[in-house]
């Protein structure tokens, strides 16, 4: 009794000497300093390929160089360098019955460089009218594999402007993919002749992450990963004046707490396993960062993933806690939880299932190959009018729910930082579709 008595008490001066480090070492006045930084205007919504996204990966690199950080294995800097495909349209013509068709009114599905289409081509005709299914007819037309043209009833003009905000701008994929091709044009006359021509410019462009390290004291070969994203959705449809989606909580906020851990972490220490510190490119754009840097690594290494993404409110679940994506999947969470005790602050499980939030960021792509990778947030996502707008600013935000959180996942990190506990990992699942 005597024994257990001691060890308690032990583990109680222990919490107590971190809690006292955190509270020293984490600065809400740098938080907000970082966060402001990477959601200004001079940004510009951290798009990638757009200077915008070069200036943030240039300060997050400058921070990463005052703190200390080493860059990864096998490089000479803190950049992750690897390249995708850059496909925007260049050429979109479009008549139907001898009348032209508005480019904002047409949508061409197609990664191929250009397009020619008449009535005589022999594309299959299509049209979903009103009073029907917009969901049920575009699967069923995407099932059929064939290239179509569809025409689409004005009824479903937002539906219509999601896919074309999607497929008519800049998109970045790692490949480009041969499928059927499909024209929707919104609109559905009696359609008597027609005439579309389209072209791609495609190019092979850089993308980069930006990755610190602190290397092990004694378990150097095996890594825990604290991440967000820099990047966001860049110039958008202008509101009220305003056309920059800053991204201030998507994920300026997981950024800050990325660096803000950096420090807290390099000037303790300390660290037993290899910290790696990484902000990922391209999440926006199908976690394209995230899913080239778990390619660059051998996962069984890779004890656990910290990824912080939209930390910028309070959770629904009030002041002092946050949620964990796939909390059900590894004892992640619980070990997390446990180093909580006695400090007020609380992890939950994740609160919106039907949102599909495990398989929308970064750790995704690492938890797909058995990682036990979750997501922290405190994003109440069913109801963040600001996601994805130009009103996503700083002002929206509380630097006092972001502060904490950062001080939270500091404590809750610390027994697999220290080695002392391992996560269990996670099962290999098919991926859901979002």
């Amino acid at each position: 009794m005597k024994v257990f008595s001691l060890m308690v008490f032990v583990l109680f001066l222990s919490s107590c000497v971190l809690q006292k480090d955190v509270e020293r070492l984490v600065n809400q006045k740098d938080v907000e300093r970082i966060i402001r930084t990477l959601a200004a205007d001079d940004m510009q919504g951290r798009a990638v390929f757009s200077p915008g996204i070069e200036k943030a990966a240039k300060f997050i690199e400058t921070e990463f160089q005052a703190i200390g950080l080493q860059p990864l294995d096998g490089l000479s800097d803190f950049r992750q360098d690897f390249s995708m495909l850059n496909i925007s349209p260049s050429l979109i013509s479009a008549t139907v019955n001898a009348e032209p068709v508005e480019e904002d009114n047409i949508v061409v599905v197609t990664d191929q460089p250009a397009l020619n289409w008449t009535q005589a081509s022999g594309v299959a005709v299509h049209y979903i009218k009103e009073g029907e299914s917009f969901t049920s007819r575009y699967g069923d037309i995407m099932k059929q594999g064939k290239p179509a043209v569809v025409f689409v009833a004005n009824e479903f003009v937002s539906s219509f402007k999601q896919m074309h905000r999607y497929f008519m701008g800049d998109r970045v994929v790692k490949e480009q993919v041969k499928k059927p091709e499909m024209v929707f044009i919104l609109g559905a006359p009696d359609v008597s002749e027609f005439n579309i021509q389209f072209a791609n410019k495609i190019e092979k462009s850089p993308l980069f992450n930006v990755a610190g390290v602190i290397p092990g004291k004694t378990n150097p070969d095996e890594y825990v990963i604290f991440s967000g994203h820099y990047d966001h959705i860049g110039i958008i449809e202008e509101a009220a004046g305003d056309s920059i989606a800053n991204g201030a909580d998507d994920d300026a906020s997981g950024v800050t707490a990325v660096i803000t851990l950096a420090r807290y972490f390099k000037k303790l220490n300390n660290n037993a396993r290899t910290l790696i510190f990484v902000a990922f490119t391209g999440e926006e754009s199908g976690m394209l960062g995230s899913q080239y840097f778990s390619t660059q690594l051998k996962p069984e290494q890779v004890t656990a993933m910290f990824n912080i993404e939209m930390i910028g409110k309070q959770s629904k679940f009030g002041p002092n806690t946050a949620f964990i994506t796939g909390f059900e999947r590894s004892d992640f969470g619980a070990i997390l939880q446990r180093n909580l005790s006695g400090t007020g602050f609380a992890f939950h499980p994740d609160p919106y299932q039907a949102q599909n939030l495990f398989y929308r960021s970064d750790n995704a792509s690492l938890a797909e190959l058995g990682v036990p990778a979750h997501t922290i947030s405190t994003v109440q996502i069913d109801q963040d009018k600001y996601y994805h707008t130009v009103d996503d600013e700083v002002e929206t935000l509380d630097i006092g729910n972001i502060t904490a959180t950062i001080k939270a996942i500091a404590l809750s990190s610390r027994s697999i930082v220290d080695a002392v506990e391992t996560p269990k990992r996670v099962a290999l699942r098919e991926r859901k579709t979002p």
